[in-house]
């Protein structure tokens, strides 16, 4: 089975699993269709993978993340009068993670060539009918696309007319791309014609991109451009394979990327909600969506203040903030007559048996861990003066915030007979993309999920080297010692909380994986921003604030409003979640693809 943002992604998946390859010869397929497709990413951006691996029984984690660049430090943003790292154009990139994040899945756990996994994206890059979605993003961006010249070459090729971009269904020729991949299909047959073996020919490939010519030209593009990516720092970059984190819910192991993503949030909250009985609430009434929201609103306060790369100090509490004993002490704290709108991060680290040294920095920005305050106050969690939170003031103030909230990527969900599995969530080097030279690799946008004051976040400051704290994040679920679930989704910082509403729909409400990727969903706005917004109020949490389906009841609505929620509607209140389900008792496969996008699965 092959799913993936774009039906054509898709195609290149199922193309791979006709000519003999396993899930993860299609899932880096779909990988690089996407990729060349613009599908909201490009091959310049980030690669994170969760992967079960049949021989051994076990599941890994891809962490293809680029890095902070030489010379990405908090003064040299602050200097420019930035509050975080920009969200566009060469200061917001990272180093390219995904040549090697599918390079290193192919050559360890594929069994095919990449010049066969690349084809389908090298005759897509060739030129390819491109869809309106793509050509039109193209359109509404020319303005930032015009001040990059070899993004402005390859965007738009009818500079001077009316429209400049690609029209629907013309032929969109990408050379500068095709080039690259040629050198890197290259680099492999060399080193097959000199008896080098399949995973050593990848390899070379790999060395290619990120220390011979063409690494060469990315960064001489790069720095034309006011970049600051140097060869030292994609030589020294590396793909690491991880041992994810997990979590029970009810009998089922859910897997997440570790804390360099906000991936654990899912599993924080699920820790949560396993003290409450959901069904009984009945599928999103007022009270099972006002717990929900509660949940995810501590879940999400810990991500803000205690979530970043774990290869540098000072190191995460991700063990207190997993622990089921922690997570009963958050559960205690949530008041179910109203929203608490100062909802804070906890203390994990006494669960560590450890003492938080954040206390200090905590009660300074107004945040009490105080545990028996929160009983004597009805309940309610950690409060905090009105200085971090921000109310709408204008429609358009809303729209812009929902447009950071929700910024897609896309998904890529594949699974195969001899059972391997593969969940990724690929992004960065969206449009309007700057092009690093004559590549036609577009470059992250990935910086911005930085912060430059400890105030915010003290594991998340920019630093050379550094990963940045990412929305992305692919999940597994195993039950009995086999796969039950690969799911993922696009979305930003909506990722964590539609997924955690897919997985209770089938756990808890015995919905079809279908009904439940298609299933009305809630979005809390009341966590901080990871992409977007020039300034620190652009980010802050909307307290209360809570999108519901259209079809949402009037007494359901009348409930929520009693508990202090500001209520807005919409037909669509998730991305496009896409999901495989396993089904043991009949040894099939069950694919969903939501019905919220172009996204699109293809099974055999």
């Amino acid at each position: 089975m092959a799913i993936s943002g774009k039906p054509l992604a898709a195609t290149a998946g199922s193309m791979i699993f006709e000519k003999g390859g396993n899930a993860i010869d299609a899932a880096c397929a779909m990988l690089a269709a996407t990729c060349t497709m613009w599908d909201v990413l490009s091959w310049g951006g980030e690669t994170q993978a969760l992967i079960y691996n049949p021989k051994t029984g076990k599941v890994i984690a891809i962490n293809a993340l680029g890095v902070a660049p030489t010379g990405a430090t908090p003064g040299f943003f602050k200097e420019k009068g930035y509050s975080f790292p920009p969200e566009y154009g060469p200061l917001a990139a990272v180093t390219p993670g995904t040549p090697g994040g599918l390079c290193t899945m192919l050559a360890e756990y594929g069994t095919m060539s990449l010049k066969e996994v690349l084809a389908p994206a090298m005759e897509m890059a060739e030129g390819y009918a491109i869809e309106a979605q793509t050509a039109n993003s193209m359109e509404r961006g020319k303005k930032m696309i015009k001040e990059w010249p070899y993004s402005k070459k390859v965007f738009l090729p009818h500079e001077g007319s009316k429209r400049e971009a690609p029209e629907a269904g013309e032929i969109f020729v990408q050379k500068d791309l095709l080039a690259t991949l040629q050198k890197m299909v290259d680099a492999e047959q060399d080193a097959l014609r000199k008896n080098k073996n399949r995973k050593e020919a990848i390899y070379a490939a790999y060395d290619r991109f990120y220390k011979g010519d063409i690494a060469h030209e990315f960064v001489r593009g790069c720095q034309e451009q006011g970049g600051l990516i140097t060869m030292e720092d994609l030589a020294k970059w590396k793909v690491i394979t991880e041992e994810p984190l997990k979590v029970n819910y009810k009998g089922i192991d859910v897997y997440k990327l570790s804390q360099w993503t906000q991936g654990p949030a899912m599993l924080q909250a699920l820790n949560i909600l396993e003290n409450f009985d959901l069904k009984s609430m009945g599928y999103n009434s007022a009270r099972y969506i006002h717990t929900l929201y509660q949940a995810m609103n501590l879940s999400f306060a810990d991500r803000d203040f205690y979530y970043g790369d774990p290869y540098f100090a000072p190191q995460e509490p991700i063990n207190g903030l997993l622990s089921k004993a922690y997570a009963k002490q958050r559960a205690a704290t949530i008041n179910f007559e109203s929203n608490n709108a100062s909802a804070g991060p906890g203390d994990p680290y006494p669960f560590e048996g450890k003492t938080n040294p954040y206390l200090q920095l905590l009660n300074k920005r107004g945040f009490t861990t105080d545990t028996s305050r929160q009983k004597k106050s009805g309940g309610a969690t950690p409060s905090h003066d009105a200085t971090g939170m921000t109310f709408f003031t204008s429609k358009q103030d809303e729209e812009l915030y929902h447009d950071r909230l929700w910024r897609g990527t896309t998904s890529v969900e594949a699974a195969d007979k001899d059972g391997w599995v593969v969940s990724i969530t690929p992004s960065g080097g969206w449009l309007p993309a700057c092009i690093a030279g004559n590549t036609g690799v577009g470059m992250s946008q990935r910086m911005q999920s930085f912060v430059l004051d400890s105030a915010l976040n003290p594991f998340n400051v920019v630093e050379p080297g550094k990963r940045p704290r990412v929305t992305l994040t692919p999940s597994l679920a195993m039950k009995d010692g086999k796969p039950f679930l690969s799911f993922a989704v696009q979305g930003g910082d909506t990722q964590d909380q539609n997924l955690l509403q897919f997985f209770l729909n089938m756990v808890e409400f015995g919905m079809t994986v279908q009904e439940a990727v298609e299933a009305p969903n809630i979005n809390s706005d009341q966590l901080y921003l990871s992409l977007g917004g020039a300034k620190i109020t652009d980010r802050n949490p909307r307290p209360g604030y809570l999108l519901l389906n259209d079809n949402t009841p009037d007494y359901v609505r009348k409930e929520l409003r009693k508990m202090g929620y500001t209520l807005s509607f919409d037909d669509r209140t998730s991305g496009p979640v896409n999901a495989i389900y396993f089904d043991w008792k009949h040894g099939s496969f069950w694919g969903g693809s939501s019905n919220h996008g172009e996204d699109y699965g293809i099974g055999w």
